[in-house]
C-alpha cells in the first residue's frame, strides 16, 4: 500500500491525502489514501478523487472483506474501453458475479462499479503494474479535465 501511495505522490501535480485522528476528516476515513489533481497543492472543490485506498469495509460497502489485518483495496476510475478491457463487461451492464473479496484481481469496484471504478484488493505480482498503469491513466485524465475547467474559467 505504501509503494502505492509513494508512487502516486510522484505523478506531477498529485494531491494525497491520507486522513489522520485529529484531522478534519471523519473518523471512517482515517488511515485511507484519497488521490486528487491538484497543481497547487490544496484540496479541490467539487472534484471527486480519480483513485482511493481503502483499509476497512464501510457500511455500504463490505463485500471486499476489508476488516481483517492486513486488506486493504485499491480503487480507480477508468474511461470506458479500459473497464471493458479489464472485466469484460460495460460498467453499466454489469452482470456476472464477483467474489468481491479475491486478492491481486482487477475487477469492477462492488459498489460504484457501475460508474467505471475498478478494483484491487491486496495487489501483488499480477496486478500492481496494471494498478499503477491504471493510476497513472487516470491521473492523466484528472489532469485533462482540470485543464479544460480552468480553460473555460479563465475563457469566462
Amino acid at each position: 500500500m505504501e509503494q502505492i501511495i509513494a508512487t502516486v505522490r510522484g505523478f506531477d501535480g498529485a494531491l494525497v491525502l491520507v486522513p489522520e485522528p485529529g484531522g478534519d476528516s471523519p473518523e471512517l476515513a482515517w488511515a485511507d489514501a484519497f488521490f486528487y489533481y491538484a497543481p497547487d497543492g490544496q484540496m479541490p472543490t467539487n472534484v471527486q478523487p480519480y483513485g482511493t485506498i481503502v483499509t476497512k469495509d464501510y457500511p455500504d460497502d463490505a463485500a471486499s472483506d476489508l476488516d481483517p489485518p492486513g486488506r486493504w483495496r485499491v480503487n480507480i476510475h477508468v474511461d470506458r474501453a479500459t473497464f471493458q478491457d479489464l472485466t469484460g463487461e460495460e460498467p453499466r451492464s454489469l452482470s456476472r458475479p464477483r467474489d468481491y473479496a479475491a486478492a491481486d484481481s482487477v475487477m469492477p469496484h462492488p459498489v460504484y462499479g457501475a460508474l467505471g471504478w475498478v478494483s484491487v484488493v491486496n495487489p501483488g505480482e499480477r496486478t500492481t503494474d496494471t494498478v499503477v498503469q491504471l493510476l497513472h491513466g487516470a491521473h492523466d485524465a484528472a489532469r485533462a479535465r482540470f485543464a479544460r475547467r480552468h480553460k473555460r474559467t479563465t475563457a469566462s
